[in-house]
C-alpha cells in the first residue's frame, strides 16, 4: 500500500528493494525476485503449478500472476483463496489475458504458421503506444 515504485536496471539500487519484477536477472520468489531474463530460465505455469495445464514459457507478469494472482483475486472477491470462484477465475484469467502477455513477451508466435490475420490491439501494442517515437527529441518515459 505505501510501496515506493523505482524504475531502474541498477543492481546496487535493485539489491535494496522488497520486489524487483522484470529485472535484475534471476528469479527467486523466496527473495522476490521475478525475472525471467535468464538463458536457462524455462519456467511455465504447469512447471511451477503442476495443477494448470498451460505450457508457455511465463513473463514476469507471469510469474508474479502465478505467485499472487489467486491472492489478490480472493482479496478483491471476498471469497477463499482455494475456493471455486477464485479457482475457476484465476484460470480464465490466465487463459485468456495473462497467457498472451507471456507469449508475446518471450516471442512467441500466435499461430504455428502462417496468422490468419493481424493481432493489432494486443496489450503489448497498446502499452508500446504510450512510449516515445524512437525520434522523438524527449525520450522521457515518465512524461505524460
Amino acid at each position: 500500500q505505501d510501496a515506493e515504485i523505482v524504475r531502474t536496471r541498477d543492481p546496487q539500487l535493485l539489491a535494496g528493494c522488497d520486489v524487483v519484477v522484470d529485472v535484475g536477472g534471476e528469479y527467486d520468489p523466496g527473495r522476490h525476485r521475478y525475472d525471467h531474463h535468464q538463458r536457462s530460465f524455462s519456467e511455465s505455469m504447469r512447471s511451477l503449478r503442476p495443477d494448470k495445464p498451460w505450457s508457455t514459457k511465463l513473463s514476469s507478469a507471469g510469474l508474479v500472476y502465478c505467485h499472487f494472482g489467486s491472492q489478490i483475486l480472493a482479496g478483491l472477491l471476498g471469497q477463499p483463496e482455494d475456493g471455486p470462484v477464485v479457482t475457476a477465475l484465476y484460470d480464465k484469467l490466465y487463459e485468456n489475458f495473462v497467457e498472451e502477455i507471456d507469449a508475446m513477451d518471450n516471442g512467441i508466435a500466435p499461430a504455428a504458421g502462417e496468422p490468419r490475420y493481424a493481432l493489432s490491439t494486443t496489450l503489448s501494442t497498446r502499452v508500446g503506444h504510450l512510449n516515445p517515437r524512437w525520434n522523438d527529441p524527449e525520450q522521457d518515459t515518465e512524461v505524460g
